[in-house]
């Protein structure tokens, strides 16, 4: 009789769902396991997808060919000063576009109003800067103008982002003033947020006339901010050192501040294969706990399996109904999963305020995945189920 039977695919699958639709509660069980596994891989792979396209647009915005040339020496958040031809020699250097010096002006305090104690601070600096400072950061003002030539000689002043956020001045309307040392100075300008001089964000800062004439600035640069040609940025930076300080280069450092997030994503790499490794194990699970189901409705289905193999229904057509049913249950769970991972990516990404983007990759492998899972985890249920003699079968149901 077995040789004789037959089993058209039609049939298949509204055979292959009876238990399915029996015991609703146990499949969607198994569905989920394999959904949140296939769910995890999804949504970690959209996710740093998102934040690495977040960094990279940062990266092209800002620029990779920017440089900072500070003194060896410094320690902490104290700068040395460099000799006071850097800026200039480092300007004439073969591959440098433009360059701009800056001074941290030391023991000058940076206080909202003159009744605060000069000791206490809130981890402002005063810095003289030059006017080039703002095309060379590719940096930009919130509201008012930035240092001149003509008021780089008087008591006024543009905040960083930070500095002003931490006095409580949002806009610029010339009378807003602060006390610099001994001395008011008028706000001018706020600066935007520069991502790559964060010093820039802590500082108040004044010309180089009135750091000479106010606090006794000797000339000296303390870091000084490069824009290389970005096909020749690495080659400036060797040569840096030597323009800077041509008696001592060794004394000077050049540091290239995207490096920092070019880190973020070396960092996110390194995050994603430990979720990964998360999610596969999740998927693992789910595909236990199919393989459970399957065994445990094999022994229970004894019956039925007895009375289609002594109706004539081959080993080959029993089990085929167990592995499309587990099958079934693989693909569901991933497509479940699959939408389920998107919904996490373009939740978290929309609350960072990144682009959402989900690999096409990932929700194809991970459906695959939860495919194959099904198919391993009902292979060994499908072979015992169709290695059951008929008479055993109905007699132990």
């Amino acid at each position: 009789m077995s040789a004789l039977s037959r089993l058209r695919i039609a049939d298949l699958l509204p055979v292959a769902t009876i238990g399915l639709r029996t015991r609703p509660g146990r499949a969607a069980l198994s569905v989920l396991g394999v959904a949140i596994g296939i769910a995890a891989m999804v949504a970690v792979l959209g996710v740093t997808r998102s934040s690495q396209a977040q960094v990279l647009a940062q990266l092209d915005r800002l620029g990779t060919n920017l440089l900072t040339v500070t003194n060896a020496e410094a320690r902490g958040s104290r700068e040395n000063q460099l000799p006071e031809t850097a800026a200039s020699s480092i300007g004439r250097t073969e591959g440098v576009r433009s360059a701009a010096a800056t001074a941290q002006l030391k023991d000058v305090g940076v206080h909202r109003t003159d009744k605060i104690p000069s000791h206490l601070g809130a981890g402002l600096e005063v810095r003289a800067s030059g006017t080039g400072l703002l095309s060379t950061l590719d940096a930009h003002l919130i509201e008012g103008v930035f240092l001149d030539p003509a008021t780089s000689n008087y008591p006024v002043v543009v905040l960083g982002f930070e500095a002003a956020r931490t006095m409580g001045i949002t806009e610029v309307t010339g009378d807003e003033r602060i006390w610099l040392g001994e001395r008011w100075y008028v706000v001018t300008g706020i600066l935007q947020q520069v991502q790559l001089a964060p010093e820039i964000d802590r500082a108040a800062l004044i010309g180089f006339g009135t750091a000479t004439a106010d606090f006794g600035y000797d000339g000296h640069p303390s870091r000084v901010y490069v824009r290389a040609d970005t096909d020749r940025t690495a080659e400036v930076a060797t040569m840096l050192p030597r323009a800077a300080n041509p008696a001592a280069p060794s004394r000077v450092t050049v540091s290239r501040p995207s490096d920092v997030l070019s880190a973020r994503l070396a960092v996110a790499d390194a995050t994603t294969s430990l979720f990964l490794g998360l999610g596969a194990v999740a998927l693992l699970v789910g595909g236990i706990g199919i393989a459970n189901v399957m065994v445990i409705s094999v022994l229970e289905r004894r019956g039925e399996v007895g009375l289609r193999r002594a109706l004539g229904a081959a080993r080959r057509h029993v089990a085929a109904q167990f592995v499309v049913e587990s099958v079934l249950l693989g693909a569901v769970g991933g497509g479940a999963g699959v939408l389920l991972g998107a919904a996490v990516t373009v939740a978290l990404a929309h609350h960072q305020g990144w682009q959402p983007i989900i690999p096409p990759v990932a929700a194809g492998l991970g459906l695959v995945a939860a495919i194959g899972v099904g198919t391993v985890a009902g292979l060994y249920p499908a072979l015992r189920a169709a290695r059951m003699a008929p008479t055993e079968a109905l007699r132990t149901a």
